[in-house]
């Protein structure tokens, strides 16, 4: 036997990240200067506190956890099966509702469970149009619910851009779809869940409320609930819930074992409990009275940043909005959704292009831009800011792509910025 020692093999590198992969860690050190140095109105977007940014980086991600607390395929999972009860009751204090899943990756899979438990392939969904406001998974043929399900879509009046009940109960009582899904990623105004509950009975469908834009409102109180009215309710646990990225779903305990058979062995194997562990967090944040008063305040925002850009001539869908989210119709300007990204960008302030009701170009061009509160609220700006920000807008919209103008535009933005720092706690403030 040889008597020379073997030098260690597969022990984990102990240096931090910028010394172990540099590029990695320099394009981090980027996002983050971006983050702090630019205004974040995409309207699914938010900042996330310095503990939910910790349990998601945490050694959980190391466990492997397939199954249910107290049914796992894996043993050693007694500490993320604490995790994730955590999680699951947080979830039904916050919203009520009888059975909590927290394992969905996105609010897409936690879609995909829902209308898995609900429905069979080939049946027939009603949901809203994605150029009118909906989601790719509210029946996009693009997406797995247009091609798995026979989708029959509903939209907005012509005359005023609000969603049109009498429409979704003609639909509903001609159609007699097996699921109606109610909920929007580009609408902003204030959903009547109950309305569409009644909806549902009368024509004897289920009801699946995706809430991922406004699950942090509806926590609050801010926006009324779909909890009491839907057989299941499904959420990101990110946007104005200020989560991690991922998704979650609500249920009636008649659909608990559906849905959990739909998340797993269904659609995904182990959970993320690194998230999971996150989502916890992040629940027990929305649940402290604080949080309200935030809630508040990103409704406040927006309405107050939708005035001001209705003072200055800019075209809203729906006349405004009741929610954090803003849809702006730039048809009455020579812009398409695309230029406007482009120009606002040059000024650092970040939008997303987006379809709006009547949509006739490309979704890649398209005709408006979405705009949300959520994430400047979250740093700590008010009305005064939302004013400043909307007349920022205009000076990048309204500048022919000069880029002097521009470059103005971007200083100011950063001397914005400055006075509501994100994260100062992490590096150092540029």
């Amino acid at each position: 036997m040889s008597s020379v020692l073997e030098e260690p093999v597969g022990l984990l590198d102990p240096r931090p990240l910028a010394e172990a992969d540099p590029a990695v860690a320099g394009a981090i050190d980027r996002e983050l200067l971006r983050q702090r140095t630019g205004l974040e109105l995409i309207a699914s977007e938010n900042f996330v506190s310095r503990a939910v940014l910790e349990a998601t980086g945490c050694v959980m991600t190391n466990k492997y956890a397939e199954g249910y607390p107290g049914r796992r395929y894996y043993g050693g999972c007694e500490h993320v099966d604490e995790v994730e009860r955590l999680a699951r009751e947080r979830a039904l204090e916050l919203f009520g509702g009888d059975h909590a899943n927290v394992q969905p990756h996105s609010g897409s899979q936690a879609n995909m469970a829902a209308l898995q438990a609900l429905a069979e392939p080939g049946d027939t969904l009603l949901g809203m149009d994605l150029s009118n406001g909906g989601h790719l998974t509210h029946g996009s043929p693009v997406n797995f619910s247009g091609r798995m399900y026979s989708v029959i879509p509903y939209g907005v009046r012509e005359s005023d851009r609000l969603l049109d009940y009498d429409q979704v109960r003609e639909l509903a009582l001609s159609k007699r779809p097996k699921v109606i899904i109610a909920g929007a990623s580009a609408y902003p105004g204030e959903i009547d869940f109950e309305r569409f509950g009644e909806i549902a009975r009368e024509s004897g469908a289920k009801l699946m409320v995706d809430m991922a834009h406004i699950a942090g409102l509806v926590a609050t109180g801010v926006h009324p609930s779909p909890v009491p009215h839907a057989d299941i309710v499904t959420t990101t646990t990110h946007k104005t819930l200020r989560g991690p990225r991922g998704g979650l779903v609500i249920c009636r305990e008649e659909h608990a074992k559906a849905v959990d058979k739909a998340v797993f062995p269904g659609l995904q194997g182990g959970p993320l409990m690194h998230v999971i562990a996150a989502k916890a967090v992040a629940l027990k944040e929305a649940l402290a009275p604080d949080f309200r008063a935030y809630a508040k305040r990103v409704v406040r925002n927006a309405r107050a940043l939708a005035d001001r850009l209705q003072e200055l001539g800019y075209d809203l869908v729906g006349g405004g909005t009741d929610t954090h989210l803003i849809l702006v119709d730039l048809r009455t300007t020579e812009l398409t959704g695309k230029d406007a990204e482009a120009l606002l960008g040059q000024a650092e302030i970040t939008v997303n292009k987006n379809t709006v009701p009547r949509e006739t170009r490309s979704p890649f061009v398209a005709s408006g831009i979405r705009l949300g509160t959520a994430a400047v609220s979250t740093r700590g700006m008010g009305e005064t800011e939302m004013r400043r920000i909307a007349d920022l807008m205009h000076g990048a919209l309204d500048s022919g792509g000069d880029e002097a103008v521009l470059k103005g535009l971007a200083d100011e933005v950063r001397a914005l910025c400055r006075a509501f720092p994100l994260y100062p706690e992490v590096g150092e403030t540029p």
